[in-house]
């Protein structure tokens, strides 16, 4: 993964797309640019492994990556797709009450450039700002409510109606995926997966 401090001449667009409509003042976006680093990977490689230390947040600016668990059968389950404008980490590990290695691995799918700040920065941040403060609230709402849609969904709806949900939610992300990745975060095999697209296509 290579790795570098924010050139100034990306430092308001990237501000602005962060932080959409904000209302910083010089001194906070100053604050904010000296917390971030850009990194770049490319497809196949891992941002995260299992039993990794996780200390940041990462910001997608560019790219797809996915979060997966490998069970007990050895089977992989995806977790989450991060596309631009989405944020991703190892949450158990960042925010769970007992302080753990990374229990997912987080792997780019397609060729990706982040903005990640450190945990212990990005709550100095909230502490210092309360405009990130307030963005960060909303953030976390919005990710606790896709979660919870998530599971009541596989819960309640068919594979067919969540798969549906799945592409209605990420448009672009068919093209860059691996079906069995689609497949995984599903919860269903590829075969059924080819089925229901079959089906869909026919109707």
């Amino acid at each position: 993964m290579y790795c570098e401090l924010l050139n100034v001449y990306n430092l308001d667009a990237i501000l602005n797309e962060i932080f959409p409509n904000n209302t910083l003042t010089k001194e906070e976006s100053d604050l904010l640019i000296s917390k971030l680093q850009e990194s770049r990977l490319k497809k196949g490689e891992f941002l995260l492994k299992a039993d990794d230390a996780v200390n940041h947040l990462f910001y997608v600016h560019i790219g797809c990556l996915r979060s997966y668990i490998i069970g007990l059968d050895g089977k992989e389950h995806t977790l989450q797709f991060a596309v631009k404008d989405w944020w991703i980490s190892d949450y158990i590990a960042l925010y769970g009450k007992e302080k753990i290695n990374a229990v997912s691995y987080i792997e780019c799918i397609k060729d990706a450039t982040l903005y990640s700040v450190s945990k212990s920065d990005f709550d100095a941040l909230c502490r210092d700002v309360p405009k990130v403060a307030h963005f960060n609230t909303k953030k976390m709402e919005l990710a606790f409510a896709s979660f919870q849609n998530r599971i009541l969904e596989n819960l309640t709806l068919s594979a067919k109606q969540r798969y549906i949900n799945f592409i209605t939610a990420y448009p672009t992300i068919a093209n860059d995926v691996k079906n069995y990745h689609i497949a995984s975060y599903l919860g269903i095999t590829t075969e059924s997966l080819s089925r229901i697209r079959k089906d869909i296509a026919t109707t």
